[in-house]
């Protein structure tokens, strides 16, 4: 099987501005061999020439798109992913833009179609924001893609992110969504929750459930149900006195047409280098090219 390695990673206010500790998580990102990573927290990465930017390019190997305001990254290796266009314009609601491109997968060949790679963070303290943001996610994966004559057909999205919000409840093996009191810090009660029937607090899925219900399926919750491996759903943030209890907050959703393709999803703690854990999600490569090229063929009318 080739693989196809898509990482995740909200890596800490871009590691505090501290050089070490910036090389530490880029040794770990390279360990884990990544085609695709999509990155959140580039604080400064736009600063002084973009060179912490190119600083990250030439660790991993990959090229890198810097979005609005450096607040999302994408990191694409583009002997695999070749690049056909950007998205600039991402919505009129974000707080932290996100950072979106379609891609021509290379082994699939030129007649396939492509797919659309977006690298998000939701609003941190408000659930109204990230509702609102989550419906603009939703635009990438109701894209059309017209290749010559023929009709045009869906395009295919990967989208990776810090949700700031909970998985809605369901699969076995999921971390439980916190009751609100076991979050002790009063304002992070408000941050991850909002106001329910008959005014009562309720922790926030929104995010979740509106990307669900638009076609898109997260990974790890996949990997769990589909193939038995309840490992997939291992927290991605460990628990805290402010936070609660550890909790699934990162992670990677795909149209439902690339799920024959996912062959694994894991959580790897990177050891006190950031607040959040990388996300690895592997893609069989023969099946991602056969699925684009069928869509291929569809657009052709064959």
């Amino acid at each position: 099987m080739q693989e196809v390695n898509i990482l995740c990673c909200n890596f800490e206010n871009n590691g505090f501005g501290d050089p070490a500790r910036r090389a530490k998580m880029y040794k770990l990102l390279a360990e884990l061999e990544p085609h695709v990573l999509f990155r959140q927290e580039m604080w400064d990465a736009a600063d002084d020439g973009s060179g912490i930017a190119y600083e990250m390019e030439h660790a991993l190997g990959l090229r890198c798109w810097l979005g609005p305001e450096s607040c999302t990254a994408l990191l694409v290796d583009t002997k695999v992913f070749r690049p056909l266009k950007e998205w600039p314009c991402t919505g009129p609601m974000w707080t932290q833009p996100p950072t979106a491109l379609t891609f021509q997968y290379a082994a699939a060949g030129p007649a396939a179609v492509p797919l659309l790679l977006v690298s998000y963070h939701l609003n941190y303290a408000s659930s109204a924001l990230r509702t609102v943001e989550a419906e603009w996610l939703t635009t990438w994966n109701d894209q059309k893609w017209r290749g010559g004559d023929g009709p045009a057909v869906p395009l295919p999205a990967v989208f990776g992110g810090d949700n700031n919000s909970f998985p809605v409840p369901g699969s076995e093996g999921d971390p439980a969504v916190p009751a609100l009191l076991e979050i002790e810090d009063r304002p992070h009660r408000v941050h991850r929750s909002r106001v329910g029937a008959g005014g009562t607090r309720i922790m926030d899925t929104c995010p979740d459930d509106i990307l669900r219900s638009a076609g898109m399926e997260d990974v790890a919750r996949h990997v769990a149900e589909a193939k038995g491996e309840r490992a997939a759903l291992r927290p991605t943030v460990h628990a805290s006195p402010t936070h609660g209890p550890a909790a699934r907050i990162d992670r990677v959703y795909v149209s439902r047409a690339l799920l024959p393709a996912v062959a694994s999803a894991e959580s790897v703690d990177p050891a006190g280098l950031s607040d959040h854990h990388v996300l690895l999600v592997k893609l069989d490569g023969d099946a991602l090219s056969e699925i684009l090229c069928a869509e291929g063929q569809l657009r052709k009318g064959e």
